[in-house]
C-alpha cells in the first residue's frame, strides 16, 4: 500500500507542478489514496521529495533524478546491503542477514507485497518469512535471487 502510494506521488510530482503539501493530498484523493497530512509529510521525507523553483517562479515538488520512476530501488539496495544466505523449510523462508540489519530487510521485504508472503517476523540477523504455501516459497525464494542479482 506505502510503496504504491509513492509510485503515485511520484507520478503525481512529474504530471502536475505541486506546490503544498495539501495540494498533493487532494490530487492523492482524487486518485483513490487516502492519506493524512503526517503520512504525506512522512511520504515526502521519505522519498527525498525537494521543492524546486519553476520556470514560474513558484516552488514545486521534485524528485531527486536517483529515484525518478522507481522507489522499489531503495527496498532492493537495503535487501541486497543485508542479505547473507536464506534457507527454506516447508513454507517457511529463513533469511539470514548481518547483524542489525534483519528488521530493516523484513521491512523492505514486506513493502515489495509480493502475493506469495504472508508476513515476515525479524530478530536482529534473522528473519522468519512465512509464505502462503510449501510451493510459493521457492518462487520466494527466486524472486528475492532475483532482487538481489540486479543490483
Amino acid at each position: 500500500m506505502k510503496l504504491d502510494r509513492h509510485k503515485k506521488i511520484l507520478d503525481l510530482i512529474q504530471e502536475f507542478e505541486i506546490e503544498t503539501q495539501g495540494e498533493l493530498a487532494d490530487r492523492l484523493q482524487k486518485a483513490g489514496y487516502a492519506a493524512t497530512q503526517s503520512t504525506i509529510s512522512r511520504d515526502i521525507r521519505e522519498l527525498n521529495l525537494k521543492k524546486a523553483l519553476n520556470g514560474r517562479g513558484k516552488f514545486i515538488y521534485i524528485a531527486p533524478k536517483s529515484q525518478e520512476g522507481e522507489p522499489m530501488e531503495r527496498y532492493a539496495r537495503i535487501l541486497k546491503d543485508a542479505f547473507t544466505s536464506m534457507d527454506a523449510a516447508q513454507n517457511i523462508l529463513v533469511i539470514r542477514t548481518v547483524p542489525g540489519m534483519a528488521m530493516a530487510a523484513a521491512a523492505a521485504l514486506d513493502e515489495l507485497n509480493w502475493e506469495e508472503i504472508l508476513g515476515c517476523i525479524a530478530g536482529d540477523d534473522t528473519i522468519m518469512c512465512v509464505a502462503r504455501s510449501e510451493g510459493r516459497v521457492r518462487t520466494v525464494m527466486d524472486r528475492l535471487r532475483a532482487v538481489l542479482e540486479k543490483m
